[in-house]
């Protein structure tokens, strides 16, 4: 092989391999959702209140312990002796307590529905966990283009400074000029100090949402663009009733706050106890100490009706106030898709008519008053403005595409379009 064809093998090689290092290296949003879905502190405490739900079904559902007695009856008390009355004996009982028919069931429904509860609110903790970190993401995006575009003008203003000493030298400038470059520089610096501390805050809470160090590096290539996504009111509004967990989570409240209503009206109905034993007797007794058996059965009272009228009607408060929150709900999330669609399409006019009209036309300006400027048609405080409009409209072009995406993060969080990217529940990772 060409020794110079050997050299451009090695070369794109290389290349390669550092490419793939860099791109090993370079975090993306899917990384964080990962993690977050495994490693956020509040996601596993959701999670783990499945598990405590999920454990009281059968605690629910059980049967009371049986009760085993022993006992010494009828000994005299002169003599304390097994063979001196026919009545003195020893017993063993048994006892076991059974609900009236149905209490045990209607309990493990109650259980069963908390336990629902827990799991649907543990998905939708989920989805908003999502969102936040979407929203951090494209927060950091916009600092860090901000910054960028920030230390491009820094560089434009720093021409400036040389550029208005150099005329005020020469007697062609003002010192003012000078001193206006001068306080421009300084003033567009504070604005990178202020950008730099919002994103390494921003970047903290990124790191947090996914569980990691909050000083973790984050390497990011990707960059804002514009959405061409569509959404339309009705069917966000729609897909919300279907999708969302939480609707799930508040008919289980609803059942549960049933089946409570059901157990309050049992406990009209008594509980019974049936019991057996076995009594033995000195063998010297007169009648042979002939061993007795006995059983029966016994019921509590439910005279205090009272009480058990008020456990009914406390049932029926519940179940109505289950009916409202979710109502409730169901009104909060129709308005929130409605102001983040809102949002999000105003977002998206204004990063159309930035990215059509504004920066272009604000560019020309800049390039046409720096042309004027270089030849003493216009002055020094035009060439600035000029040049801190553009820096301004480009800024906010920056965030509005961040709003854009962040709006269209809070749609689908809120409309539960996120739902299919979930997997199934698992335990969460520790640290």
């Amino acid at each position: 092989m060409h020794f110079l064809t050997k050299i451009s093998w090695l070369s794109i090689l290389l290349w390669v391999v550092s490419f793939n290092s860099f791109a090993a290296q370079t975090t993306q949003l899917s990384d964080l959702l990962r993690d977050a879905d495994s490693r956020n502190p509040s996601l596993q405490v959701s999670f783990e209140q499945i598990g405590v739900a999920e454990s009281k079904i059968d605690q629910a559902t059980s049967l009371p312990d049986p009760i085993l007695s022993i006992s010494l009856l009828n000994y005299p008390t002169d003599n304390f002796k097994t063979n001196q009355t026919p009545m003195t004996g020893n017993e063993l009982r048994l006892a076991q307590k059974f609900p009236f028919p149905g209490k045990l069931d209607t309990r493990g429904k109650i259980a069963a529905q908390r336990s629902r509860w827990f799991a649907s609110a543990y998905q939708d903790a989920r989805l908003q966990v999502r969102q936040q970190v979407k929203d951090a993401w494209y927060q950091l995006l916009f600092l860090r283009q901000a910054i960028e575009l920030t230390n491009r003008n820094l560089k434009i203003l720093d021409d400036f400074v040389r550029l208005t000493e150099t005329r005020y030298e020469v007697g062609k400038g003002l010192q003012q000029d000078v001193l206006k470059a001068h306080l421009q520089l300084s003033k567009q610096l504070e604005m990178l100090f202020e950008l730099q501390q919002k994103e390494t805050a921003t970047q903290a809470t990124l790191n947090s949402l996914a569980g990691r160090n909050t000083d973790a590096t984050l390497t990011i290539a990707e960059t804002l663009k514009a959405t061409v996504t569509t959404f339309n009111l009705h069917d966000l509004q729609q897909a919300a009733e279907q999708n969302r967990p939480m609707f799930t989570s508040f008919e289980a409240l609803i059942e549960q706050y049933t089946a409570q209503r059901k157990l309050a009206r049992l406990d009209y109905k008594s509980d019974f106890t049936i019991w057996a034993g076995y009594r033995w007797r000195d063998n010297s007794l007169v009648d042979g100490g002939t061993d007795f058996v006995s059983t029966g059965i016994s019921f509590n009272l439910p005279v205090h009706r009272s009480r058990r009228a008020a456990a009914v009607a406390e049932a029926n408060s519940a179940l109505r106030l289950a009916h409202q929150k979710r109502n409730d709900f169901r009104n909060k999330v129709h308005l929130m898709i409605h102001q983040s669609l809102s949002r999000f399409e105003q977002a998206g006019r204004l990063a159309e008519l930035y990215r059509g009209g504004i920066i272009p036309q604000a560019t020309q300006t800049f390039q046409a008053t720096m042309s004027a400027y270089q030849v003493d048609k216009v002055d020094f405080l035009s060439l600035l403005d000029a040049a801190m409009s553009l820096y301004r409209y480009e800024i906010d072009y920056a965030r509005t595409l961040s709003d854009q995406q962040r709006s269209q993060a809070q749609i689908e969080a809120v409309a539960g379009l996120d739902i299919d990217q979930l997997e199934p529940p698992q335990k969460p990772l520790k640290g």
